[in-house]
């Protein structure tokens, strides 16, 4: 398995023809104090290994500048069977995030666990706003 695609946006969405439609990629945000919300989209896409079949839990935590968590996301992925003459299977995980807190400001980072292994997904980094 691989972190094929991993970043945070405005919008993004999968359209009809499994491509995935992404508006608005950011890795720094700036608010008029702390904490701060913002409402944001995790985009990732998984790509499996021919031996991985079955399901899969991962876990999502976005860690803040002290070293705390500040979100945890659970989920799972569905692996299907794929010949060796068709493309690995993937995973387009499109996961809104509404009203994330940011305690202070500094860098955030994801971290994406799957199968035992954690994997380092996008960072943001919040600035104060001046006034």
């Amino acid at each position: 398995m691989r972190l094929q695609l991993a970043l945070v946006c405005d919008h993004a969405e999968q359209t009809g023809d499994g491509k995935l439609d992404i508006r608005g990629v950011f890795n720094d945000l700036a608010a008029p104090g702390f904490p701060a919300r913002h409402d944001m989209v995790l985009v990732m896409t998984l790509e499996w290994s021919r031996d991985d079949i079955g399901l899969y839990d991962f876990e999502v935590d976005l860690t803040g500048p002290s070293g705390q968590s500040t979100v945890t996301i659970q989920g799972h992925s569905d692996v299907d069977r794929r010949d060796p003459d068709h493309p690995p299977a993937r995973t387009q995980i499109v996961m809104p995030l509404q009203g994330v807190v940011f305690p202070e400001p500094g860098e955030y980072r994801f971290g994406i666990r799957i199968k035992g292994r954690t994997y380092e997904g996008p960072s943001l980094f919040l600035i104060e706003q001046e006034a």
